[in-house]
Parts: C-alpha cells; structure tokens; sequence
C-alpha cells in the first residue's frame, strides 16, 4: 500500500482538527474556500470537498456562487449539521434592516434555515455607522439561532476597537488575508490568530487563547 505524501498527510490532519469559538461552537480548522470559483465548477468543488473529508464550506454573497454551495451539499448526501457553512454579507447590505434581509437572500440561495458563521465582508470606513448597524442585526440574528457564530473580515485594528465599543458581542472572527508573503503582523497582533494554506482554496488553522477571544482566520 502506497504511503501518504507529507502534504496529503497533513491535509488529512487538518480536517479533523477544530476550533472552539468564543461563544463554544466548534468550527473545522480546515476548510474549502470558493473566492474566485466560478458558478458552474462550484457545485462539483464543494461535492468533491465533501467527499474527500471537508466539513467547512466559505462562501460570500459577493462571490456570486451562494446557490451552488448549496446545491454542492445537498448532492453530497452529508447530513446538513456535519458542514459547517460560513458566509459573508457584502458592503452594498450593510444596515440593520438591510442585513437581515442578507440573511434571508443567503439563507435562501444556500437552501438552509439557519448559518453556521456570518461575518461582514470589510469594513465600510466612509459610513461606519452602516458597518455598526450590520454588526446589530448579526447580534440580532445569533440571538435569534439563525446563526451560530458571528464575526468580520479584513478589520484593522481600529476598526475592531470602534465596532467592540458600540456593540455588544465579540466577533468569533476576524478573516483576513494571511500567508507567507502576507503575514499581516499588526493584525495578528491583539488576537488569536490562523494561518492559511498557500494553496488556492485551502484554509487551515491554530489558535491559542487570547484575551480578547477574537479568532482569525484566512481569506478576503
């Protein structure tokens, strides 16, 4: 029997590694990221995925294929509470009101009642006031169980003070971009922090306790 390359050893590592979250939900440390994977590939990505052993699915509705996520799980045959499904809300729904709403377009494209993570695309500095306001209805709809952890993406630190002093919840995450030739130091920093596989497609994780609970994962 042929044995596993390294890479492939620790692929297989990673997918049964998880991560506790600051409010106690546990998320894969690996999983399938599909920024730049076209409609049409992404249902047999994320079927593929799945069958290999990946429980961990990163969408966005600005990445345009939401709908095909979902279909990609349900052909899979795996029961909807073993995949863990993240998504992103885009700047363009940023708003209270405007939010909630996101929720029930990405809740109705992935075919599912409730996500497992919903964070905010960026940050949105000319009008912060519409970025809190998101922020509110993911702290709204994690009180609601339509979501089971909630966070951002590609916050900087003083982005992350102002939203952490007009809201009441801790982001679970902070994805940013993170690899050998972005490390991102300054934003590592105040948190605990993960690291993504130089790989397209590939996400990976570690992540030691810190103060403030806030997580990082990778991708944009």
């Amino acid at each position: 029997m042929p044995s596993l390359n390294p890479a492939r050893l620790n692929t297989l590592k990673g997918m049964d590694m998880k991560l506790t979250l600051n409010n106690g939900v546990t998320m894969p440390a690996l999983g399938l990221g599909v920024f730049q994977s076209s409609p049409e590939q992404t249902t047999a990505a994320v079927e593929a995925a799945l069958a290999t052993g990946y429980r961990h699915i990163d969408t966005a509705a600005a990445y345009g294929n939401e709908r095909e996520v979902g279909e990609g799980i349900r052909r899979s045959g795996i029961d909807r509470s073993d995949v863990f499904i993240e998504t992103k809300v885009w700047v363009s729904d940023y708003g209270y009101d405007q939010t909630l709403h996101a929720w029930d377009k990405a809740a109705g494209k992935l075919g599912v009642d409730y996500l497992d993570m919903l964070i905010l695309h960026q940050p949105a500095p000319d009008r912060f006031d519409k970025t809190i306001g998101a922020y509110k209805a993911l702290e709204t709809l994690l009180a609601d169980g339509r979501v089971r952890a909630i966070g951002v993406s590609n916050f900087m630190p003083h982005h992350l003070k102002q939203l952490l002093t007009e809201t009441g919840i801790i982001p679970a995450v902070n994805q940013i971009e993170l690899h050998p030739y972005f490390t991102q130091p300054d934003v590592q920093q105040p948190t605990r922090s993960t690291a993504s596989s130089p790989r397209p497609g590939h996400r990976s994780a570690a992540s030691p306790s810190t103060p403030d609970g806030v997580a990082r994962t990778a991708g944009t």
